[in-house]
Parts: C-alpha cells; structure tokens; sequence
C-alpha cells in the first residue's frame, strides 16, 4: 500500500477516485508542527532559531501518521502547492525522519486524473527555498506580533494586537478616512443639450468654450452660457466614424476572483474563501460523485496550461462558432512582481458546464463556480468590435458633443461582462440618427445641472484587496485573512458594503504612526514581500532577512515601550458608590475587559466585576429553553443553559438546539458554518438544509 498525505480531510474523497486501489490518502488538518502558540518561539540570539514543536492537539494523529508511513511501501507527500503547504511538507518530513534529499514531494494544482497522475510520475525533493521564504515570513510576523502587540495592550488598551501586514492594511483604510474628512468639495456644472434631429432626440454634452476646455465653475458661468445660445442652433462641425476592439480579461488570479465576486455576486471575502476552497477541494456533482472543479484557488498568476487552452478553444467553436475563436490563442503576462507559482483559476473541465452542476452545488458555490467557468471561457474567446461615432457641434462659442457606440460583434461579451462602477458617462449614446457635417439642428432643451466634487470613495472588501495587490503587500492566501482579522479585532466596520475604520482603530494607526512610520508603512512592506521573494527564487539567506529587519525594530520597541506616551481611556465615572469607603465607582479596561473599580484605588482596592443582563444567543440542545452568553473568570466568552442548575448544559460555541444526524452530538454555529461540535464528525448543514 502506497501513503499519499494531504492536508485538507475534505479532498480525500476526490483524490481517491484517481488514485485507485493500491493508495492510501492520509489528512495532516493543516499544521502538524508550529512555533508554540504562548511564547515567541524564536532564539533571537541564536540567529532566530525556531523552536517548533507538535501542535497539541495533533499528537494522537501523528502517532497515526507515523504508524501508516512506517508500513507503507512508499510514501507521498502531497501538501497545498504553495510555500505554506511546501513548509507543511517539510515539517512532515522532519516528523517522518526523512533526509533532505528524499524524493517524496508531490504537487499538483488541480485534483483531475492527469494532474494526479502526473504528479506521481514525478516525485521531486522538498524545495527548502519554498520552506525558507516561509520560515522566513513566519518568523517576522511573529517578531512584529508578539514584540509589538503588547506595547499596544499597555499604551492603548487590553487585547489589542498589531501585524506587518495587518497594521499597514488598516493604515490604508484609516489614510482613506482621512482624505475624506479633508477633502473640500468644489463645485462645477454639467450642461446638456437635448437637439432635435426629425424624432429622434440627441444629447449632447457641453466640452469646451473658444475651443479650449471648459467645465462651468459656477451659477454665473452657466447663466452667461445660457444666454449666449439663446435661439441659436447647433451646427456640426465634425464626425468622425471608428471601429474600436475590446479584449477578453485575463483569467482569474486569487484577488481578481475575490473582487468580481464582491462587485457581482455581493459575496464577502469570507464567503467567496470559503466556497473556492470548496470547489477546489471537491463537491457533489451528479452521476459524478465527488470531484474537484477548479484548480488551485491561492495563485496571482494568469498563465493557462496548453491543454486547458486547447480544450476550452473546442469548446468555444462547438458552442458559439469558429468566429468567437479568436486567429491567435490569447495569452497573458503575468505581472512581474507575482509568484507565478500554478496557473490562474480556472474550470477543470469544460464538460462540466455550470447548469449541469447547479442542482447539487449549494447556492454559493454555484453562482462562484459560474463566474470562474465564465471568465475562463470569454478569456480565451475573440474581442468585442464596436462601432464609434463621434459628432462635435458649435453653439456661439461653446463646444457640445456626442458620442454613439454600437455593438458589430459581441466577441467574449457573449458569456462575459466586466464589472463598471458608473455605466452613465456624460456624452455617451447608443445608435445615432444619420448625420452630416455642416448640418444644423435646433435645441430642444437644455438641461444644467450643479455638482460638487466627491472624495474618494472608502475601501470595499474587494477594493481594499485590489489595493493591497497594487501596492504589493501581501500574498494570494494573506488577503482574506488580513481583511477578517481588522474587522473581529474592532478595527474596522462596514457602512454598507463600506469599510470604515473604528475609533479603536484609528488610536492604533496614530500611536503606530508616531513610534512605527518606517516599518508600518506600504513601501517598506512591499519591500519585505520582495525579499521574501528573492529568498524563494535567488536562495538568498533567511536569517540575514529577518536580522536586517530585527536590527531596525528592535530599538523602535524601546523607544516606544520607554515613552511616557499613552493613549489610555480615562477611567468612566459612574453613580455606583463603593460599599467599603463610600467613594465613587469608576469603569476601567482590564486584560478580560470592563470591570468596576473604585475611584479612591490605590486606597481602596475594591473591584468587582459590572454586572449585566444576560445576552441570550442559541438554543439549548439538552432541553430547547435559550442558551445566555457569559465570561468565566479569564474573560473567555462561553454559553450556558438559561435554566441552570435544572440544566447544566454548556458549551463554548453558540448552539443551535439541534442534535447531530451522524452521532448526536450538538449542532454548532462557527462563524457562517453550521457543523457538528464533535470534531471527530464531518457532518456540516448545507444551505439546502437551512
């Protein structure tokens, strides 16, 4: 028997299918080694020397693993393809007793036949540039979180935490709240004129005054206009007649994905991470069992296997028609700051048409699966062509124009369109009436309008990740997680689809700002993915990466740690008198949040904790009355019966009332899943159950 080790437990039943009888498919569940998680974990003496050791609750499993790799007549390594995966590898290895130079790494982006097999055919080494680069952004990011985070918990308030990453991504939503509260809005107007050509009407936008351009800036300007153009015509003093070419988009990267997803689909990051690593990992389909439908879902690539190219081009000429092929096969660039690890996102398979896979995939998972498959499809088809008529009219000494554009051949939009923010530009049209040069034509009506300039807009989930990519902070697999930890640490909200820094967290990027500026910054960050990067791709040394960063933070701690500059809330005054010297009570911030304290402290130390009506959140599975959400002594948020002591029930997640079909164990609510509380069941309530 042949061992062939995953990470995620969920693709075992879609690999399987190919790996046919004489294999065995073992799940690490992601990390089975790690820096400890209550301590630094790094001898930064000892040139940043990791001290990892078992994940605790992993110990039983290993045991497991060692036992199966110990009979298995060979054994394969299969972790995700990307560097965190290639450290999981390494870390497998290590536990396995391997040699370096053990030809045990498999990888593949896709779960299909070939892929797999492919791989197989193929064992290599484990590529200790990949583990390096990893080792080499784990170490930093726990430098910075565990050195910086607790200054700020003593400078600013308990439970606060900072990231290279994390802090640099709020900094740019808190930089954008600020050109908003800055920005001066200034007026301008638009003006259009309604013409009358037959019964046709025409719009035509006002663009220039004495041939150079001009926006009206005011009431007055606008009032001259007006007069100037009173019972004149418009007379057309150019056309001018072009053909223009849109090509198809690339195929998706990670944030692309992420981003149409949001614009289109109104999924959140975590909804759209979620359902890709579904469809990667493998679904039901019918008649199909469960398969895989996507490739791997962390790349910032856009490159296209010559297969998958090939097979979506038949597909295109057997559906739509040799003339939405287009003469070249279309290829894209990826950027030269990406990876270029796997390919972009893309359908496994044609042949698996959306529609075909609708009736077993949840809601989610469908309507993702669809954009995928329809952004690869159009990515590979042949332009769109329009045809452009510009016409420029004279009014006195104003210039007005019209634009119409209308569709020759639809090309990719057949199957895809792209999202636009604003369809409505001033001056654009659909079909033209005929026209002719030197041809005059009456105003109907005219139609000023005032407007004010706008701030930018805040940053969405999606435009936020957009940001991050641009600016190159980050990675593929960073962004959703970046993203989820400022909004459950309070550092963000959303106002609509909106995000908007906190009161919380724009103390946190001023107090970094004043003490950090030159590490949490998008520029030094960049820097940093760079040399992580060139560890990856040039084997350059990891420890002299992170000691080149270490030497420049570590006296930027002292400096802040020895600063008399807090930016404490002064304890709150309440009406509560203290029942030991009659002084007043006051509520101040502990490790485990607001308690009551007296305000005569360091006199009287009386304390005691604010008490609060329950907060009633679940149902109890043991006897249906409502579960209430309460602290133990540590702070920990846990749910308890609302019937104790007649019903002793607890439990550390919010409970649904119902039991487990499986094993009767209770049904769990963790973050948008609904899943059996036993972690040893696999059950999960899908969106067709809901």
């Amino acid at each position: 028997m042949k061992l062939v080790i995953i990470e995620s437990p969920f693709k075992r039943e879609a690999l399987k299918k190919y790996l046919g009888e004489g294999y065995e498919v073992f799940a690490t569940k992601g990390h089975i080694r790690d820096l400890p998680q209550k301590s630094l974990g790094i001898d930064i003496k000892n040139n940043f020397e990791p001290k990892y050791e078992i994940v605790p609750d992993k110990k039983e499993l290993i045991k497991n693993l060692k036992e199966k790799a110990k009979n298995a007549e060979e054994v394969f390594i299969a972790t995700d393809p990307d560097r965190e995966g290639e450290a999981i590898s390494w870390h497998v290895a290590n536990i396995l007793g391997y040699k370096p130079d053990k030809t045990c790494r498999i990888e593949f982006n896709e779960i299909s036949k070939k892929a797999v097999t492919k791989a197989l055919e193929h064992p290599r080494k484990i590529d200790l540039k990949l583990v390096n680069a990893q080792q080499a952004r784990r170490v930093l990011d726990r430098l910075v979180g565990y050195k910086l985070s607790p200054i700020l918990c003593r400078k600013i308030a308990p439970k606060l935490s900072a990231g290279r990453v994390q802090s640099v991504a709020l900094k740019l939503v808190d930089d954008r709240e600020k050109e908003i509260e800055n920005f001066i809005p200034e007026e301008y107007w638009t003006v259009n004129a309604i013409l009358k050509k037959d019964k046709n009407e025409i719009k035509a936008s006002l663009t220039t005054y004495k041939n150079k351009k001009f926006v009206p800036k005011n009431k007055e300007e606008v009032d001259k206009l007006l007069e100037d153009i009173k019972d004149k015509k418009f007379k057309i003093t150019q056309i001018k007649k072009s053909k223009t070419k849109s090509h198809a988009p690339a195929p998706f990267t990670t944030s692309t994905m992420q981003q149409d997803a949001l614009n289109k689909l109104g999924m959140s990051l975590a909804r759209t991470t979620s359902s890709a690593q579904q469809l990667y990992e493998g679904v039901e389909i019918k008649g199909e069992g469960k398969i895989a439908l996507i490739t791997y879902i962390r790349t910032d690539s856009v490159r296209v296997s010559q297969d998958a190219q090939n097979a979506c081009i038949e597909f295109i000429k057997n559906k739509y028609g040799n003339e939405f092929v287009p003469e070249k096969p279309n290829i894209y660039h990826t950027k030269e700051s990406a990876q270029d690890a796997h390919e972009a996102i893309r359908p496994i398979t044609m042949d698996i048409t959306p529609e075909m896979a609708k009736e077993t995939l949840t809601n989610d998972n469908y309507k993702l699966y669809k954009l995928i498959y329809e952004r690869f499809l159009a990515s590979q088809m042949s332009e769109a062509e329009y045809s452009n008529v510009s016409v420029n009219f004279d009014c006195a000494d104003y210039g007005f124009k019209v634009t119409g554009k209308t569709m020759e051949f639809p090309g990719y939009t057949k199957v895809y369109k792209e999202f636009v923010e604003e369809d409505n530009k001033e001056g654009m049209a659909g079909k033209l009436p005929k026209l002719e040069e030197g041809e005059e034509l009456d105003l109907d009506k005219i139609i000023p309008e005032q407007k004010f300039t706008k701030p930018p807009a805040r940053y969405t989930e999606a435009s936020l990740v957009k940001a991050m990519e641009e600016k190159g902070i980050g990675r593929p697999a960073t962004y959703a997680a970046t993203i989820t930890v400022l909004t459950s640490r309070h550092y963000t909200e959303k106002e609509g689809k909106y995000l908007k820094p906190t009161e919380l967290g724009r103390k946190v990027t001023t107090y970094l700002e004043k003490f950090f500026s030159s590490v949490i910054n998008v520029k030094f960050t960049a820097h940093m993915e760079q040399r992580l990067d060139d560890i990856a791709n040039k084997d350059e040394n990891w420890q002299n990466v992170v000691s080149n960063f270490w030497n420049g933070f570590e006296g930027l701690l002292e400096k802040a740690d020895s600063s008399a500059l807090t930016m404490k809330e002064p304890p709150k005054e309440t009406n509560i008198i203290c029942e030991k010297c009659g002084g007043k009570m006051v509520i101040r911030q502990g490790k485990y949040g607001e308690f009551l304290a007296c305000s005569n402290f360091p006199k009287c130390k009386n304390a005691r904790p604010i008490e609060r009506e329950p907060k009633k959140v679940g149902k109890c599975p043991e006897c249906g009355n409502d579960m209430t959400e309460r602290r133990s002594k540590k702070g920990k948020i846990f749910y308890s019966c609302s019937h104790y002591p007649d019903c002793k029930f607890m439990s550390w997640d919010i409970t649904t009332g119902e039991k487990c079909p499986k094993c009767s164990s209770p049904i769990i609510i963790k973050g948008k899943q609904i899943k059996c509380s036993n972690p040893t069941c696999d059950y999960k309530k899908t969106d067709n159950e809901n």
